[in-house]
């Protein structure tokens, strides 16, 4: 079990609950903030006295006072009012991920909510009860609105979730559970909806496989090395010192580990002087993505440990304020910087793919990896796919975080657009996934021709998994299919990579 504490929780964590779904507790200290939290709440509304979102209304609204009789239908109507997602709805797992992080933010103690409220967030967790939220409909401030009242309403009882691979009613899953949905008093509907959770939760998980993909990628053009006879040298670890950055250095200590004890590659002067960008500046290239990863994981971390509502409450209940921390625009920066970081994965990804296809690049391999040149086109259309694909992704590269557009009679006059980032970033990673399966199909059938035989021992390795996968160009078929099924294999080994460490078997964050 991971303990919950609005502090601490690392994307390994979250990887954790969200795909190897292991159970989440509340820390019973991080409780006892949020009761005092409450208390606060209850006294303002005892005092009469004015705060944002308790006893008025919204955006706009604000300077309209409501009677506190009015405070809980305040509360519902801003939850069916603002539940207008649009288009398909994100993954399963995002939104479980939206439920993790929204409660690990409510549980720093600064949102005045009933701790009743937390219980039924950890149940749903805890219960695979997934609210049903459309993706579309975020401008990334004033918090992910149309997405968190999507999760809202899975709360409370309404609109619909998914249990057990089924898209039922809300209300219909609390019943086969035996559990009572949530009725919201003041405040609880606006510190639910408050926050960056959909951009970050569909972010995160982009972030956790684009990590796995820079890695899948290493050992895919080492397999391209192995089959354009590739120089050695241009890994040396003094090239690398002699620049500086820790990221390039680490890769070329890893494309030195996997090309260790090949009798494919070879030295400078050998067959050639030196190889062409796609393989020479591997570690420039691929290190350069690794330093985005670097700041995009920092982001992400302190984000999903944030305090993102709206009015925040602190000195127990002494002092109120209303602030922006809802606004995304950290994560949108993050998200576009992440687009372009694995865009050029993809890219140079395509180049190698070329090289290994094309009779005047590959050093002597066949025509397109064709059994038969010209009777047979071999791995001709391959390249184009992956072609098209880098293409589109440049097109979804192109930054969000930079328009705006204003909201709620301009009183929410700039917004991030970072769920929009979010959500590009997440098709970009599918997009880098399919262009590193082409070049490793590729790569695959250029090594069997030149003796796999003669792979390091650790591409050797790789070799044999995507031979269980794979067969050999022996004749002209449905390439789809092969590269699907290396598609497939690279996604399931990115999800499984170190879900459950055993050092962190029960750990509290």
């Amino acid at each position: 079990m991971i303990t919950l504490t609005g502090n601490g929780l690392t994307l390994g964590c979250l990887k954790r609950i969200v795909i190897g779904r292991e159970k989440v507790g509340l820390c019973l200290e991080a409780m006892k903030k949020v009761r005092q939290s409450r208390g606060a709440v209850e006294q303002i509304i005892a005092d009469g006295r004015t705060a944002y979102g308790i006893n008025t209304g919204f955006g706009k609204f604000s300077d309209v006072k409501i009677n506190s009789e009015h405070t809980e239908a305040l509360q519902l109507h801003l939850i069916r009012s603002h539940a207008c997602g649009l288009g398909e709805p994100f993954p399963e797992e995002v939104a479980r991920a939206m439920a993790v992080l929204r409660m690990n933010a409510l549980l720093k103690g600064h949102s005045g909510i009933r701790p009743v409220v937390l219980e039924r967030l950890c149940d749903m967790v805890n219960l695979g009860i997934s609210a049903v939220i459309p993706s579309q409909g975020s401008l990334g401030a004033s918090g992910d609105l149309a997405p968190l009242a999507h999760l809202a309403l899975g709360l409370i009882g309404e609109g619909e979730v998914t249990l057990d691979g089924t898209v039922m009613p809300a209300g219909q899953a609390w019943e086969k559970k035996g559990i009572p949905p949530v009725r919201l008093r003041a405040k609880e509907g606006l510190a639910l909806i408050n926050g960056t959770q959909a951009m970050t939760a569909c972010g995160a998980l982009a972030f956790l496989e684009a990590e796995q993909l820079a890695l899948q990628s290493e050992w895919i053009a080492g397999l391209t090395i192995e089959a354009l006879r590739g120089i050695t040298d241009a890994f040396h670890p003094a090239v690398h010192a002699a620049r500086g950055y820790p990221e390039q250095a680490a890769v070329a200590d890893r494309m030195r580990d996997w090309l260790h004890g090949s009798r494919l590659t070879t030295r400078q002067g050998e067959l050639r002087v030196q190889d062409a960008y796609s393989i020479r500046c591997i570690p420039q290239v691929h290190g350069a993505t690794w330093q985005v990863l670097g700041y995009v994981r920092e982001k992400l971390e302190i984000e999903m440990n944030a305090a993102t509502d709206n009015p925040l409450i602190f000195d127990d209940g002494e002092t109120v304020i209303s602030g922006g921390n809802f606004h995304g625009q950290p994560v949108a920066f993050a998200m576009d910087f992440l687009k372009i970081g694995m865009s050029e994965l993809a890219n140079i990804s395509e180049r190698r793919t070329e090289r290994l296809v094309n009779p005047q690049l590959n050093a002597g391999l066949p025509p397109f990896l064709s059994p038969e040149p010209g009777l047979q086109s071999g791995a001709m259309i391959l390249q184009y796919a992956a072609a098209s694909i880098v293409s589109e992704n440049k097109t979804l590269a192109h930054p969000a975080s930079v328009d705006s557009i204003p909201s709620s009679a301009n009183q929410e006059d700039h917004v991030s657009m970072g769920t929009i980032a979010a959500r590009n970033a997440a098709t970009i990673v599918g997009n880098v996934r399919r262009v590193l399966a082409v070049e490793a199909f590729c790569a695959f059938q250029a090594c069997g021709i030149r003796g796999d035989e003669k792979l390091s021992p650790a591409l050797r390795e790789k070799w044999e998994v995507l031979s269980a996968k794979i067969p050999p160009i022996t004749e002209d078929r449905i390439f789809s299919r092969d590269i699907a099924a290396v598609e497939q294999l690279l996604f399931e080994e990115a999800r499984n990579s170190a879900i459950f460490p055993a050092q962190l078997t029960d750990h509290e964050l």
